[in-house]
């Protein structure tokens, strides 16, 4: 299979490895971080993590979008469910998030219409197809899937649904990025995400550049990180800080120019709350003026309590990179893929549900 087995050739990655090796004999050992799901589960799956552990440090981030979300999201989502005549539409991973004092899936089994969709626009079916209902799609993602979203509330604008919304919740990697490098916890370059690079490119990491950080947009096969952290080790020895494309295949430049063009037609920049990092300036989307009649919580102002997180807990430590699930008291022993108590553990793709999974 053209394009996918070479790229999981061992005999091709050895080179690279012994390349990454030299230069961590010269240099020490650097911490690398990666905010990107995918390339979570496919260290551990690959046993790439554990192969270089001596030589490079890499660390999971933000890069879950899942995970990120904060509980004061799920409380919102949670207290819709709740009003007369609404059907809350989502992506499956956050139906088990927990929120301060509850679910989508327990709400859903104590009568609330919660579905899960496929596609946004399944969304505008469904309110197609229950007229007399509202119904609001959690707008939740990276820059991956912001421009689907962009594009459902575009359609439903030219449709004239008068039942459909959204609670708008998308997330920025970028000034994700610019907050970790504030937290000052030693990060010496990132592999950068394939999928949400393809959206936005390689430009829109000039913050890298400007704090001379290297960062390498990489892809999700084992030679793919072989090559990324290898390139950004080269970076550190030639005490270079650029952004550089491994994944060519895929990721150009300038991005997906129409993905972007939709995205920036529906949404604006907002300062946002991300888990465990907090509120991030300008690194969230809101629903323009244009499309405000879809944005719920202008509709329907909602009133939560203040969301409380279990502070036992450490799924914000983690994504910070500060901690591993193993220092978390819970892991393992009350938190698992069947009981999540954090949001890390929630999805496939979390880093907690991959070291349950993976870590021997």
């Amino acid at each position: 299979m053209k394009y996918i087995l070479e790229f999981r050739e061992s005999s091709l990655q050895e080179p690279l490895i012994e390349k990454i090796k030299e230069i961590s004999f010269r240099k020490g050992k650097f911490k690398i971080m990666e905010v990107c799901g995918t390339h979570t589960v496919s260290l551990f799956r690959s046993g790439l993590r554990d192969l270089l552990k001596d030589y490079v440090e890499v660390i999971s981030g933000p890069g879950c979008p899942v995970c990120v979300t904060p509980d004061s999201f799920i409380d919102k989502a949670i207290s819709l469910s709740k009003k007369k005549d609404f059907i809350i539409t989502t992506f499956g991973d956050m139906v088990r998030v927990p929120g301060s004092k509850s679910s989508l899936e327990k709400e859903r089994a104590n009568g609330a219409d919660v579905r899960v969709v496929f596609s946004p626009l399944d969304s505008l079916t469904i309110a197609e197809e229950n007229p007399s209902k509202k119904v609001c799609m959690l707008g939740v993602g990276f820059e991956t899937t912001s421009p689907s979203l962009a594009f459902t509330i575009i359609q439903a604008k030219r449709k004239k649904l008068k039942n459909f919304f959204m609670l708008s919740a998308p997330k920025l990697i970028p000034p994700a990025l610019s907050a970790l490098l504030d937290e000052r916890i030693g990060i010496h370059g990132f592999i950068l995400p394939g999928h949400v690079s393809a959206v936005i490119g390689s430009k829109a990491y000039k913050i890298l550049e400007e704090r001379s950080i290297p960062g390498v947009i990489t892809g999700f096969e084992p030679l793919d990180l072989v090559q990324g952290i290898y390139m950004i080790l080269r970076q550190i020895e030639r005490n270079e800080g650029k952004v550089e494309i491994q994944y060519k295949r895929v990721v150009k430049e300038e991005g997906n120019e129409k993905a972007l063009k939709t995205l920036n037609e529906v949404f604006e920049p907002v300062d946002s709350e991300w888990r465990g990092l907090g509120m991030i300036p300008k690194s969230g989307l809101k629903i323009k003026d244009l499309y405000s009649e879809f944005d719920v919580e202008r509709v329907f102002p909602l009133e939560i309590e203040k969301s409380e997180e279990n502070p036992a807990c450490k799924c914000g430590d983690v994504l910070k990179g500060i901690a591993n699930p193993e220092d978390c008291p819970l892991f393992r022993k009350v938190c698992n893929p069947e009981n999540p108590v954090g949001a890390c553990m929630v999805s496939s793709e979390g880093t907690c549900s991959a070291w349950y999974k993976y870590k021997i």
